[in-house]
């Protein structure tokens, strides 16, 4: 490129209302990061694995996504399996029928065990393998859900069990049930962590502090990175207006309205299914960017509507207890501790937003005609689409 045509693309782009080449790469940026949000294929879930023992065996049934296991794909540190190496052997995998996705599964069973842990006072046994149930999803762009059982023989003696699995496979929650009217056991494991000692008559115990601590992680994690649909959501509150005060306004109204609802749902008091929740979550985010394009001020309209949004949302966090279980025996830790988890993940976003975007950019006269309003354009889309996908696919 010779030098009067670079002196040209500089004045063209110089010439835009306001927009420099920071501003145009940042613009850019965030669109592309939207379309790939719009284009999530096949997130990473955690595992559930229910757990049931006598003086001799345990018997594991894990819900899990079968495909990254056989394709070999380490998912520790990924949002989603199109960002691994083996993406494709994944793809194909998925597009297997039940019955064939269960035959690899099988074929793959005994270099997947060695990642499947039980101990007894530091002794590894073997899993071997029962059921294994490939569920009939047909959209391909979703994970799949596939169940197994697995049955562990157990030394004599009454020594508890430990579980876990290797730190590749992802998080994993392992859930003891009550028996005879006692209160449950469940934990969530990341990075190969295992589960405290499992006794063979009764049930593991949990500090309050371990509780709280640990589902702090969960809601955190449940937003940043796996929250897609609520830091859209966050992020249509940020761009409203770069005033403190409406942000303020906003974010108070919607974690009021959406700590009332998880704490509602999660103790069956208020129940809305998944088909009717996630669909109205997508247009919540639709309409809070459609307004950020219209203008306006704060008033108790916006206030009132972004706060019925969180009552939305709230259910949509308790969906996310309701798949991993709290423990009943810390009930209030595990509550308080993932909305507080929730919280810190959306005030995360909310920094995030202003470090990267607010600071440099929102005093800028152009601010909100050449970021604010296009951003708010584009996840206006990317919302849009999730309602469509969510009410017809």
């Amino acid at each position: 490129m010779d030098q009067n045509l670079r002196a040209g693309v500089r004045h063209r782009v110089g010439s835009l209302p306001g927009l420099s080449m920071a501003g145009l790469w940042l613009l850019t940026s965030l669109c592309a990061w939207l379309w790939a949000v719009a284009a999530q294929a096949h997130e990473i879930r955690p595992a559930v694995a229910d757990v049931a023992m006598d003086a001799t065996r345990a018997e594991v049934t894990i819900q899990l996504t079968a495909e990254p296991l056989v394709a070999g794909i380490d998912v520790s540190g990924l949002d989603d399996t199109d960002e691994a190496p083996e993406a494709e052997a994944y793809d194909a995998l998925r597009a297997l029928s039940p019955s064939e996705m269960a035959e690899a599964f099988r074929a793959a069973w005994p270099e997947i065990s060695q990642g499947f842990i039980a101990e007894v006072e530091g002794t590894r046994l073997d899993w071997q393998l029962g059921a294994v149930t490939v569920s009939e999803e047909t959209a391909l762009e979703l994970p799949r859900d596939t169940q197994i059982t697995a049955e562990i023989a157990l030394p004599e003696g009454d020594a508890p069990v430990r579980l876990g699995w290797q730190g590749a496979n992802g998080p994993i929650v392992i859930r003891q049930a009550a028996q005879n009217g006692s209160d449950g056991y469940s934990v969530y494991l990341t990075d190969g962590a295992m589960s405290d000692p499992l006794p063979r008559q009764g049930l593991a115990t949990q500090s309050f502090a371990d509780a709280f601590l640990s589902y702090i992680a969960i809601g955190f994690e449940h937003i940043i990175p796996k929250g897609l649909d609520h830091i859209l959501f966050v992020l249509g509150l940020f761009f409203f207006s770069m005033a403190l005060k409406p942000l303020i306004f906003q974010v108070t109204a919607f974690t009021l309205a959406h700590t009332f609802t998880l704490a509602l749902a999660t103790l069956g008091v208020v129940s809305l299914p998944a088909t009717v929740v996630e669909p109205l979550i997508a247009v919540s985010i639709v309409y809070v960017a459609v307004e950020n394009i219209l203008g306006g001020t704060i008033g108790w309209r916006r206030t009132a509507v972004v706060f019925a949004f969180g009552l939305l949302h709230g259910l949509g966090f308790a969906s996310v207890l309701g798949e991993i279980g709290l423990n009943p025996g810390q009930f209030i830790a595990g509550l308080i501790g993932f909305n507080l988890g929730v919280e810190l993940g959306q005030l995360a976003v909310i920094a995030l937003a202003f470090l990267l975007v607010g600071l440099p950019f929102g005093k800028k006269e152009w601010y909100r005609r050449v970021i604010a309003v296009p951003v708010s354009a584009a996840i206006a889309f990317v919302g849009a689409y999730w309602a469509l996908e969510r009410v017809f696919f």
